[in-house]
């Protein structure tokens, strides 16, 4: 039935309160309408008994029909009295006494005595009050009709807005090629927000395309100078000013790979080569090979079902940037963990933690974060989280509870 406070049960409430509004307004307009009316009709029955009873017996208040014609004011309401007295003649609808209302007409005779008449309004009564229960009862079944079908009605529009809001989560998710599809047959407010998210989609997707493409042609322009300059630099003499220039030039290649690498992870053209693998194992072999020091904890033998290449890829790139971030206040080098368990591989430093925009966008190319992580391309979390997915891997970051070191979280799947 959809949550309660969604915006289709908004709708069917304002149509019931609107319903009921106007059943209200309508019912209290009918009944004061019938009650003016049954009053004018019984004042107006009450004056012509009163003066066809006078009438027969004028001037002879022994021929009247003292049955109907009442003389003695005491007998008459008060208010009856006072009324009649002051203009000659009045009329009055008595409720006071109870499943008996009476309609009254008084009049001044010549002798300036009172002669009044009764008239019993319970079959009007009982009219007006069958009156209301009939305006209410088919009120409230109207109601019974159409708040269901308000309700009804206002889904088409509902389920048109859970379709534009599910499309703007995918969009932000990263699946830039989804689509509202919503057309513009109706033209109205929902078809133009569809309209504008299918548009800032497709902007989207056309600058990632024109970045994914300016990177590859980048690293690709890069290499064939980059092998030159590796070749150059083999052959200079040993040196000191020599090891400076092998150790840019060694910098620049990573770089250049790691952009390459990029473009291709952007291009989803790397496919996984998934098998089963000692997972402590593979995990400990990436560490030796990256030269840093780390402390490897595994617990039991796990094995799990992943590429160890790309394995490895994540690995490393998340130890190296433990190192090189993690540094402690006074410039030591924090000590750098990681832990293996049974589909879960964890690696944390000791340091100032990961900033507060990583943690809430992710990394991103070209974007360290903040000073005190150190220095970088920001490429190695990218490519890290790159890998992560090819292989069906979820990759996080966190910064931990108890001296706030950064701590990266990756589960195989599985």
């Amino acid at each position: 039935m959809g949550y309660w406070r969604s915006l289709r049960w908004k709708i069917a409430l304002l149509v019931a309160v609107a319903c009921c509004s106007i059943a209200f307004i309508v019912g209290v307009l009918v009944h004061g309408s019938t009650y003016d009316r049954s009053m004018n009709d019984g004042a107006a029955k009450a004056y012509t008994a009163l003066d066809g009873a006078l009438a027969t017996g004028r001037g002879s208040a022994d021929s009247v029909d003292v049955a109907h014609v009442v003389y003695n004011p005491e007998e008459m309401p008060a208010e009856l009295v006072r009324k009649a007295r002051e203009d000659g003649q009045a009329d009055l609808y008595d409720e006071s006494r109870q499943y008996s209302p009476r309609m009254w007409a008084a009049q001044r005779l010549d002798d300036g005595g009172l002669a009044a008449v009764s008239l019993d309004m319970t079959p009007d009564q009982l009219s007006r009050r069958a009156l209301d229960r009939n305006m209410w009862k088919y009120s409230l079944a109207t109601l019974a009709v159409i708040v269901p079908l308000s309700a009804i009605a206002a889904e088409l529009p509902n389920r048109r807005l859970r379709r534009v809001a599910r499309t703007a989560r995918r969009i932000a998710s990263g699946d830039l090629a989804a689509r509202t599809g919503a057309g513009r047959r109706t033209g109205d407010e929902i078809t133009g927000i569809s309209a504008s998210v299918d548009t800032m989609a497709d902007s989207l997707q056309d600058r990632l395309l024109n970045e994914q493409r300016f990177t590859a042609d980048v690293a690709h322009e890069l290499r064939t100078p980059l092998m030159g300059l590796v070749t150059s630099a083999g052959l200079l003499p040993e040196g000191e000013a020599t090891e400076l220039v092998r150790d840019r030039v060694r910098v620049l290649r990573t770089l250049v790979e790691d952009l390459l690498e990029i473009s291709r992870l952007d291009a989803d053209a790397e496919q996984a080569d998934i098998r089963p693998v000692p997972l402590g194992e593979v995990v400990a072999e990436s560490v030796a090979r990256t030269g840093l020091v780390a402390r490897v904890t595994v617990s039991g033998k796990p094995v799990a079902a992943t590429d160890p290449r790309r394995l490895d890829r994540i690995v490393a790139n998340l130890v190296t940037n433990a190192h090189r971030h993690g540094v402690e206040e006074g410039g030591a080098q924090a000590t750098v963990e990681v832990m293996v368990g049974d589909g879960v591989v964890v690696v944390r430093d000791h340091g100032p933690g990961f900033p507060e925009p990583l943690l809430a966008d992710g990394p991103r190319r070209f974007r360290t974060g903040a000073a005190e992580r150190g220095r970088g391309h920001g490429l190695g979390l990218t490519i890290a989280l790159g890998q992560a997915q090819v292989i069906g891997a979820t990759l996080t970051f966190a910064n931990a509870a108890d001296d706030g070191g950064a701590v990266a979280t990756l589960r195989l799947p599985g």
